[in-house]
């Protein structure tokens, strides 16, 4: 208004002020001195503008926002009130004064489509919060320093009680000091009907599945030791090479409390984990050994490659898994489902015929199956026809799945930035589906992740369990579900692309390119190096053999698995078996040689540290034409004994050389480290050559004399 007037009164001065005769070039130079006035006025009483904190860039200049929710509730009921607690933050450089953290509703609001929740998580939809639930105060924040607020309201407090209609609703933390507004969080509370006055609808069925394994493998170095040391382990024992992480053992226990406090929870075990522990948990299924990577396999498309790496489908079938299990329980006769887990790549139609070939008749696609144009949410079951038979595919929930293993629905939802803000998302989320089709039969798979943090995994539990609109069902009545597709329906929407990055591809391959090279070298070690079985030692020596393969094989099969954070581990540990083989036969340091003639000996002893005999070749090279040994020599080295060779020296002046000791096998191939011998020559004649030497010089030394004494002199001598 200010500058409005101004620039009236400005125009009407100079309108005023001139005659009508004035010149064009005389008015035209009048309004622009009048526009520049206005300008000036506006900018002289702009309101300064001011940042506020979440568009205060960061080191990378992505917003940051400065309230995060450390735990809210997700489950209103009639009974509960609201609370929460969260962490503010100084994120700028400057120090913010005293401020109010507030916390408002909308309790007449209902979400109308997916666009609408996904909006307000993100911020960008103007969803009026006038119902004030609480406020705390904020102190003063140095740049960088952060405090921890609680906001409490009780079931009585007016602004829940205002709360009529079951469903999710929108949250906003809003966080102000004088008077400006530097933060806002986006988040949901969801109510159930409990003291509603509204008509109940059906529960919307809702499984969910904990895979259980290891997340990070090492290997038993001291078990290792003895088996290549000593032999003579059985399988049980052989199997326990491979031995969860310190940090694993940990988090089972409190897993375990997990599954003892909620009995709906579908635990699928790895049964390599379950025979790594001494008291194996309670599972309701189990996965493929050692989660090995079936959609890798076929998306790489070698199987000669995995052969090479010491691995066969019989490997990881499913027999094999129960086998493994049964073991694991110490009961012959023990039975339960099998289900193929899917691995990096995707479950296309030659995935799903593989795992059907081998014994899987239910897999679990934990992503990318389920269509990204569902109108609504189905059943997570699919029933596909394959080659091999027909395979039923149990199929996660994506946006609830990632929910649960941590995962933001988009980087803007500046409440999914901490696990309770997750929470309340999925559980607003799981709503807006039963609301969606509130009579319709469905059961939603929902994944959790192998790394899963037990106190997460607690608190998505019990919030599900308050949750009206959702029943738990277990895997067995999910697969009973009928099949939202089938047939030629289903098989269209199979994924055509085998999924598998170019990186995630290098890195499979430089993985069997390494096994491979152990494990040539374990085969190498039985067939040319380890003695040929004798009529004492055949049984012996045959079974270590084979405990050696089956050990390097447990090792392969978990660095091909999906527990990306052990591959590395054991690929160490498959390259450490095979280079304890070649490292426990050494040959003993020789002591330096000095030869005072033309020929002698030169002992060459060979140890080895293995329960059963070796044969190997060991050979001698010098660095002198003058001083040679022989070439090569074939021993047998006893079990855990010594055995020697004796390389014959031969000088023909006196002088220096260095004689190389080295390994080979039976095939001429050197293995293990190499020895050097120093040999001195100070030749001495002492054998009957040399007296025919000396006797020829003394006889012309006489014959000399006595033509000097007996010849006739010159007159001139």
């Amino acid at each position: 208004m200010v500058v409005r007037k101004e620039t009236q009164q400005t125009g009407a001065t100079v309108n005023h002020s001139a005659p009508r005769s004035v010149s064009r070039g005389v008015r035209a130079v009048s309004m622009i001195l009048a526009m520049a006035l206005t300008m000036a006025l506006m900018l002289l009483y702009a309101p300064a503008p001011h940042a506020e904190a979440d568009e205060m860039p960061t080191n990378d200049g992505t917003p940051v926002n400065m309230v995060s929710i450390d735990s809210s509730t997700a489950v209103l009921t009639d009974t509960s009130g609201y609370h929460l607690q969260a962490t503010v933050t100084n994120t700028t450089d400057q120090t913010v004064p005293a401020g109010t953290l507030s916390v408002a509703v909308n309790a007449f609001y209902t979400f109308v489509s997916r666009n609408d929740i996904q909006e307000w998580a993100e911020g960008t939809g103007h969803i009026p919060t006038s119902n004030t639930i609480g406020q705390a105060d904020v102190p003063e924040l140095q740049p960088g320093a952060s405090t921890k607020v609680s906001i409490d309201a009780d079931a009585n407090q007016q602004s829940l009680t205002a709360i009529n209609s079951s469903g999710p609703k929108p949250v906003e933390l809003d966080y102000t000091a004088n008077g400006e507004e530097l933060s806002t969080t986006h988040t949901f509370v969801t109510r159930t009907t409990d003291g509603l006055n509204t008509p109940s609808t059906p529960a919307m069925n809702i499984t969910v599945v904990q895979p259980l394994a290891a997340s990070g493998w090492t290997t038993d170095v001291d078990l290792m030791n003895k088996l290549v040391d000593e032999g003579g382990l059985n399988s049980r024992k052989l199997s326990k090479l491979a031995v969860p992480s310190e940090n694993d053992n940990t988090r089972l226990k409190s897993l375990e409390q997990v599954f003892g406090k909620h009995d709906k929870l579908q635990v699928i075990a790895d049964p390599t984990y379950l025979q790594a522990m001494t008291m194996p948990t309670q599972a309701d299924g189990i996965t493929q050994p050692a989660l090995f990577d079936m959609t890798a396999y076929t998306a790489y498309n070698d199987s000669r490659a995995y052969a090479n790496a010491n691995i066969d489908t019989a490997d990881w079938k499913s027999g094999k898994a129960l086998a493994t299990y049964r073991s694991a329980l110490g009961d012959p006769s023990a039975k339960t489902k099998t289900y193929a887990w899917q691995g990096d790549g995707n479950w296309t139609m030659k995935a799903l015929t593989e795992a059907k070939r081998q014994g899987y008749g239910t897999v679990i696609a934990t992503h990318d199956f389920e269509g990204s144009d569902q109108s609504t949410v189905e059943t997570g079951k699919t029933t596909v026809s394959t080659e091999a038979g027909e395979v039923t595919v149990l199929t996660a929930q994506s946006t609830l799945s990632n929910l649960a293993q941590g995962k933001a629905t988009s980087d803007d939802a500046d409440g999914e930035g901490s696990d309770a803000g997750r929470l309340a998302r999925f559980i607003a989320q799981s709503a807006f589906y039963q609301m969606e089709q509130p009579y319709a039969e469905r059961n939603l798979l929902v994944c959790l992740g192998t790394d899963s943090n037990p106190s997460d995994v607690d608190a998505l539990m019990s919030a599900i369990e308050q949750s009206s609109w959702l029943n738990l069902t277990d895997l067995n009545t999910l697969g009973k579900a009928s099949a939202s597709h089938s047939g030629d329906e289903a098989a269209a929407a199979l994924p055509q692309d085998s999924g598998l990055s170019d990186a995630r591809r290098s890195s499979l391959q430089q993985t069997l390119s390494a096994l491979t090279e152990s494990a040539k070298g374990i085969d190498r070690f039985n067939s040319f190096i380890l003695a040929e079985p004798t009529e004492k030692s055949s049984s012996g020596s045959t079974t270590w053999r084979k405990q050696l393969v089956s050990a390097h094989n447990l090792l392969a099969l978990h660095a091909l698995g999906n527990e990306a954070s052990s591959g590395s581990t054991m690929l160490e540990g498959a390259s450490q078996l095979s280079s304890l083989l070649f490292n426990g036969i050494a040959i003993t340091p020789t002591e330096n040689v000095n030869v005072v003639s033309e020929t002698a000996k030169m002992p060459v002893t060979i140890s080895n540290n293995h329960p059963y005999p070796v044969t190997v070749k060991v050979s001698s090279l010098t660095d002198s034409m003058q001083i040679v040994t022989s070439r090569f020599d074939t021993v047998e080295v006893p079990a855990h004994g010594e055995a020697q060779v004796a390389f014959t020296i031969r000088v023909s002046t006196s002088g220096d050389a260095n004689a190389t000791i080295a390994l080979f096998d039976r095939q001429g191939t050197t293995f293990g480290a190499t020895q050097t011998t120093h040999i001195t020559s100070a030749l001495q004649i002492s054998d009957k050559s040399g007296f025919v030497i000396i006797g020829f010089a003394v006889l012309l030394g006489i014959v000399g004399l006595w033509r000097q004494f007996n010849r006739k002199k010159d007159p001139d001598e």
